[in-house]
């Protein structure tokens, strides 16, 4: 019978596991016998901790792929809590010892740390302003310390001092500086909300600092803070900061760790589920005095998507200098006349109100996208958090985005639409002419109201016979009172509406829709009923009616391009982390159309080209004399009451023949829309010279380095 093993293989294999046994024994002994005491007081003094991994946020990005905002490494400070409160030798004083010196040295180095408890730094302690957050974490501090929750601050503050033991010895400052950390550390056991971070992105000078003074109980942990490679924008970009409780319930169910940053503003806020990342895990190995010895990801963090903006960061930049470079020298000229007129006599009418705001916004003519949207005044977004208050209180109102939230009379830039409505419904014809009278008298009457505006050139002359091109062209506010007294308001909101004035713009920032004049909104507002002469302020851009220099330039694009609106959603792309691949990408939206004879635009559009290069229009044809590319345009002065300088408004677009760009203009107390044309001319300058520039050829989207 044939044997199925051989002896030599049989012995071979007997042999093989002899001495794997005999390695296996001696390996056992010298871990357990001869090293067992060195690695049990190794594995006693070890601490092992999941620790949750920030995936990077991903980066802003302009149409052009310029870098507005990225990530920069840091380093955090956090407290060991073992080691500062429960380690061989540490008790309440050495605690409170460590957490003092801890936070001076940090302050001596102009950093800053954490600390929320609301209660002034100084004695006699009072509350501060009290967030819904902070009050609930207060709350629970008091409830779980014996406190009633309408406690004063000293009642509190002497309270700390005995839970934590704080020796009398201290000032009632550093007092307060320890009760504050302790807090901050006791508050999270109490409730699971955000891990304590008790310094970001401090300097390796510090932290060389803490270490060589033998400060027990911090650890430096790697994250990331946002870096602005922009000063422009920042009302476009917005920032991130901590949670608040309706975000920290809203976030944390879509697996947000409870000190994520998220998204408060701008493009960091509308942009939060493709910019934030999934966070990762990792299992850290520490010894008991803080040095770790083993890092092992358990799950690996997925970095966020780069979003790309219709924007182009350099007309952005160009837009915002030509408000700044109009504004600063106006305002310094208006301060010295009146000052002249108060020193040395003068009426009191001669007087005019410095310039409080404005904002200019560019759009693409074929596609509604936003190049630029300017407002002013504006901030510095990386220091924003730390001077925030500053900025906030500033009485101008730097954070209030003016493009996209300040709602403005149009005055005379409106007078488009209510030719564009009274063409199309027949009131009038293209060679319709209509006789200037200076002062429109049909309702002038008592019984019929008492009404009779005039045109802005009476009492020095009228517009004599024009058609409704030339009144475009001349502003002629008689010629649109007789032919908004042809039609209703109703009528006119239809066109309004269709123009996208006090409608959405489709931006996914947040926005004010505005308000066109109609009998519903104008008892509202005003309480009273309305009234046939209401039609004829409201066929100029005046009565209730107010828009956004967002929606004006839109509007601007839509009479350019023959009435097409798109939308002006800011988003251009999303690319994945890698750049490897465009996960989303928006296609072009038509938000309404215009459908009626495009004879009736080109009549419009030709009194717009008049405003911009008829010499009857001195000032506005000077500004773009000798340009290289041709312009229409539309001025407003919108009126704000008396003794009240007025705002000016103005709307173009260019090239006149094959429209790219549309501008409008909002400057506040600017006086007159003439007198602001220049801040356009400077960004359509930029425009045009740049879109003949190398860089322009560069593919829209494309990365630059």
């Amino acid at each position: 019978m044939k044997k199925f093993v051989s002896t030599p293989r049989l012995v071979i294999s007997v042999i093989l596991i002899c001495i794997i046994t005999i390695i296996y024994v001696l390996t056992l002994y010298y871990l357990q016998i001869v090293k067992g005491e060195e690695y049990y007081e190794q594995s006693r003094n070890s601490i092992v901790t999941t620790q949750t991994v920030t995936a990077a946020r991903g980066s802003i990005l302009d149409r052009y792929g310029r870098v507005l905002v990225t990530n920069r490494n840091c380093n955090n400070i956090i407290i060991n809590v073992q080691e500062m409160f429960y380690a061989d030798g540490m008790d309440d004083a050495k605690s409170n010892e460590a957490i003092l010196k801890l936070a001076n040295t940090v302050l001596e180095y102009g950093d800053t740390y954490t600390d929320e408890l609301p209660i002034t730094m100084e004695s006699p302690f009072e509350y501060t302003d009290i967030s819904d957050e902070q009050r609930v974490r207060l709350n629970a501090w008091l409830n779980e310390n014996g406190l009633d929750e309408d406690a004063s601050a000293i009642e509190v503050m002497a309270k700390m001092r005995t839970r934590y033991r704080i020796d009398n010895s201290y000032t009632s400052e550093e007092t307060r500086r320890i009760a504050g950390i302790r807090y901050e550390i006791n508050v999270r056991y109490l409730i699971h909300t955000s891990d304590y971070i008790f310094a970001e992105d401090v300097s390796m000078e510090l932290i060389t600092t803490l270490m060589e003074s033998g400060v027990p109980g911090f650890e430096i942990q790697s994250s990331y803070v946002r870096d602005y490679n922009t000063e422009y924008a920042a009302h476009i970009l917005g920032y991130i900061g901590k949670m608040d409780g309706v975000e920290t319930e809203k976030y944390v169910k879509q697996g947000y760790s409870y000190n994520a940053l998220v998204g408060k503003d701008g493009a960091e806020h509308a942009f939060e589920d493709e910019l934030h990342g999934i966070d990762g895990e990792a299992r850290i190995t520490s010894t008991s005095s803080g040095v770790v010895t083993s890092t092992v990801y358990t799950k690996q963090p997925e970095p966020g998507n780069h979003v790309y903006l219709t924007i182009d960061i350099r007309l952005q930049e160009a837009a915002e200098n030509a408000l700044n470079r109009f504004i600063v020298p106006e305002n310094e000229k208006r301060e010295q006349a009146n000052f002249q007129i108060e020193t040395y006599g003068g009426a009191e009418d001669d007087k005019k109100q410095l310039i409080t705001g404005a904002a200019a916004v560019a759009v693409e003519v074929k596609t509604g996208e936003p190049l630029a949207i300017a407002s002013w005044p504006t901030y510095d977004v990386s220091t924003l958090l730390e001077n925030f208050t500053e900025i906030s209180q500033s009485e101008n109102k730097p954070l209030f985005n003016r493009a996209l939230m300040g709602a403005y009379a149009p005055g005379s830039t409106f007078k488009p639409v209510t030719a564009i409505s009274a063409l199309d419904l027949g009131k009038i014809a293209t060679t319709t002419v209509i006789e200037c009278l200076g002062i429109f008298t049909k309702y002038a009457k008592a019984e019929d109201g008492g009404y009779a505006p005039k045109c802005w050139i009476y009492g020095s002359g009228t517009h004599g016979a024009i058609s409704v091109t030339e009144a475009i062209t001349v502003s002629c506010n008689y010629f649109f009172y007789e032919v908004g007294d042809m039609m209703n308001i109703d009528q006119l909101d239809v066109y309004a509406k269709l123009f996208g004035l006090g409608e959405s713009t489709g931006i996914e920032l947040a926005e004010e829709t505005g308000n066109m004049s109609s009998k519903e909104t104008h008892m509202e507002l005003f309480g009273v009923d309305w009234y046939l002469g209401d039609m004829l302020q409201a066929s100029i851009g005046q009565s209730d009616s107010v828009f956004t220099p967002l929606q004006m330039a839109e509007y601007c694009a839509t009479l350019a391009n023959g009435g097409t609106r798109h939308s002006a959603a800011i988003l251009k792309s999303v690319r994945s982390f890698d750049y490897s691949q465009t996960v989303f990408q928006p296609e072009e939206e038509v938000l309404s159309q215009i459908d009626t004879d495009p004879k009736y635009f080109e009549a419009v559009q030709l009194g717009m080209y008049g405003v911009a290069n008829d010499w009857s229009n001195t000032e506005v044809s000077a500004v773009f004399a000798g340009c290289d590319y041709s312009v229409a345009a539309k001025t407003g002065t919108a009126q704000l009451g008396e003794k009240k300088t007025n705002n000016a408004v103005f709307i173009c677009y260019a090239p006149y023949e094959d429209p790219e760009i549309a501008v409008a203009v909002v400057i506040e107390k600017g006086s007159t829309g003439s007198s602001v044309a220049q801040v356009a001319k400077e960004i359509l300058d930029y425009y045009f010279e740049f879109r003949s520039s190398s860089v322009a050829m560069e593919s829209e989207g494309s990365l630059l380095r």
